[in-house]
């Protein structure tokens, strides 16, 4: 079985992972409401191009086009039958231009396996019981290690049991497991876990993560506001993850659209590397110029001291009050991690 993700980090200072999926589809042509994993069997080209073109950027880790392929989201494009096929599709897909361009370019190339949330409630709050979302999340999985994936990348969640089912879903096939969460309400999650939440939560759960961090939300200063103050739950070993929307989106003639400048992203993996992370890339909105800004940024970058908020702030912008607060220790201690599901909302 392949663990390309832990001989890499145990080479290198950092590894790069790519950029937005969603979003860079939709620039290719994707309409709004269609799902960007039927792509891989009606527009394989267009997927494996954007694989091509993050890897040409320099990404040491490609995430397949997979995001909402669990049976509940892929039944709102009545493909709910269809998730073997689709899932090994993207996997599929993501191997075959990994293999070659990595062959080509002389270095390996990991390929995870993306698992975005089910968008269901769960209990109390819904119907969805932990184990069901655990069955759903093994069903996705085992046919991304089927189609080639190195790694499984629990990513964009919100609740912890939601990421717990997650979790023992993708730990079924064996594969190293990567998770990360939005921290995008006031310095939680939409459920309102904090950053050292989190952390001690993935010291606890099994299996235990080989990864973790955040992924999506508001903004790259929230992001590393957030492994800042996830810092005090670090054990020695982790591996911390950052991969931030590129700014903060808007508005432009019906379309969203992120005002992250290459310059801000490479302010951001700086100081995202200065905070401890050692996997940094970028999540909606991040196209591959943004991520080639990103490579140059940190290649041969030595990490200075953890950066405070306020040098946060000074380069990215303004973080909210929620993550100023649990800076200053004012927030209370961590809680029981039982928090329950609510609607997902997914990130591309």
């Amino acid at each position: 079985m392949s663990d390309r993700l832990h001989r890499l980090l145990a080479e290198r200072p950092y590894l790069l992972a790519d950029g937005a999926t969603g979003t860079n589809l939709f620039d290719m042509g994707l309409m709004t409401g269609d799902a960007p994993e039927m792509w891989n069997i009606e527009r394989p080209d267009q997927v494996e191009s954007l694989h091509r073109a993050m890897i040409g950027a320099g990404a040491d880790i490609i995430l397949t086009n997979s995001f909402g392929g669990t049976r509940y989201r892929l039944k709102l494009h009545k493909a709910e039958s269809r998730v073997a096929e689709i899932n090994q599709a993207a996997a599929r897909l993501a191997r075959r231009v990994a293999d070659a361009e990595g062959k080509r370019l002389g270095r390996q190339i990991v390929v995870a396996g993306s698992m975005g949330p089910t968008g269901e409630l769960f209990e109390p709050l819904g119907p969805l019981t932990v184990g069901a979302g655990a069955d759903a999340f093994a069903e996705q999985a085992r046919a991304l290690a089927a189609g080639g994936a190195d790694v499984l990348w629990v990513e964009t969640m919100s609740s912890t049991d939601e990421l717990r089912a997650a979790l023992a879903g993708a730990g079924t096939t064996g594969l190293p497991v990567v998770c990360t969460v939005s921290f995008d309400t006031n310095g939680r999650t939409m459920m309102g876990v904090t950053p050292v939440e989190v952390a001690a939560f993935c010291h606890e759960v099994a299996p235990k993560p080989a990864a973790f961090g955040g992924n999506c939300g508001v903004g790259p200063a929230e992001l590393v506001a957030a492994l800042v103050n996830m810092a005090d739950a670090e054990l020695p070993g982790d591996v911390i993850v950052a991969k931030s929307n590129c700014g903060v989106p808007y508005f432009v003639e019906g379309k969203i659209r992120y005002d992250g400048t290459p310059e801000l992203m490479a302010a951001y993996a700086r100081l995202a590397r200065d905070a401890g992370a050692r996997i940094i890339g970028g999540c909606c909105g991040t196209t591959p110029a943004h991520l080639k800004t990103i490579r140059d940024a940190l290649d041969g970058y030595e990490p200075q001291a953890r950066p405070t908020l306020a040098d946060i702030v000074a380069r990215l912008g303004q973080v909210s009050r929620g993550a100023e607060s649990q800076s200053a220790g004012e927030e209370p201690p961590a809680r029981r991690h039982s928090r329950r599901g609510r609607r997902g909302e997914a990130a591309t």
